[in-house]
């Protein structure tokens, strides 16, 4: 399959091309936040570090974690599931999605209810992203056998933080 044929890695089914290529080029293109997240993580899969960094929110800061960023785009992405997404009457953006990926041999799926705002930049209105929210962990009765404990990784800046907030680790205890 030629580049210009490949399917988008966000999993809609379309080319690459057109479907989050034309918000690579142009993040104001994407009209919901939804199109922004899989454009995001359709970067996230073919290394375009720069794409992510400017579609961080200004707060965010991302410019300072560049390198963060840049580690997080080297993991192999397996698939995206996106499970919710919805403009609220406050304007702001939510996408619920799980992302899987696998490093050192092990595959994760990160599960989080991204926040999107909007806002003018070079004179057209973009969506940016501003931070997650995870899910609550399932409860487990009493009952349950209790579960193999599996070796801790380092917590990363968009890990859930440890504290149990349901925040990133960077925009918590970080």
């Amino acid at each position: 399959m030629s580049k210009h044929t490949s399917m988008c890695p966000c999993g809609s089914n379309k080319p690459l091309i057109e479907c989050c290529k034309p918000i690579h080029l142009d993040h104001s293109k994407a009209k919901h936040p939804e199109q922004l997240m899989r454009a995001r993580y359709s970067a996230h899969v073919l290394g375009l570090v720069d794409f992510v960094v400017q579609t961080y929110h200004s707060s965010c800061e991302a410019e300072q974690h560049r390198d963060a960023i840049a580690e997080s785009v080297h993991l192999t992405w397996l698939g995206l599931d996106v499970l919710n997404s919805e403009i609220a009457e406050s304007g702001e953006g939510f996408v619920e999605f799980k992302a899987m990926y696998k490093e050192a041999g092990n595959e994760y799926i990160l599960q989080e209810r991204s926040r999107f705002l909007q806002q003018e930049k070079d004179s057209k209105l973009c969506w940016f992203y501003i931070d997650g929210e995870y899910p609550e962990p399932p409860t487990v009765e009493q009952t349950a056998p209790p579960a193999p404990v599996k070796k801790e990784k380092a917590v990363g800046r968009n890990d859930p933080c440890l504290c149990g907030s349901g925040k990133k680790y960077k925009k918590c205890c970080g």
